[in-house]
């Protein structure tokens, strides 16, 4: 494999918008929140086409295979073009049941429901 072609796994997972920022992915990889194979992996480590990268953000482990190499940040649209998400729907349902937790969790004499919360309320009265 070509040297031009050798990516981080930080800044891959910030050109495939998994982090809001390069620091913010390597201080998961420092933390743990990163495997591949099922091993913690440094910011530093060279991302290949065809790894599995599980990547822990709260209660949900997401799961992305990549697919091709980028050295910039990318678009959304384009994001499929190099990562999968292969992530299980077990674990896609945890985040409605976060969303969902957070908002009952409202407390009395709070303030008026924001627009976020209204549509939460017209959601559960369906």
């Amino acid at each position: 494999m070509p040297y031009s072609k050798l990516v981080r796994i930080d800044k891959y997972l910030w050109c495939i918008r998994v982090y809001k920022s390069r620091s913010l992915a390597t201080d998961a990889c420092e933390g743990g929140k990163v495997k591949i194979e099922g091993k913690s992996i440094k910011p530093s480590h060279h991302v290949k086409p065809g790894e599995v990268v599980t990547v822990q953000q709260g209660y949900v482990k997401r799961a992305y295979r990549v697919i091709d190499l980028l050295e910039k940040r990318v678009s959304a649209p384009l994001v499929k073009n190099f990562a999968e998400d292969i992530t299980p729907l077990e674990e896609l349902d945890k985040l409605k049941t976060e969303k969902m937790v957070s908002f009952m969790g409202r407390f009395r004499g709070s303030g008026r429901p924001t627009k976020k919360d209204r549509r939460l309320i017209e959601k559960l009265r369906e």
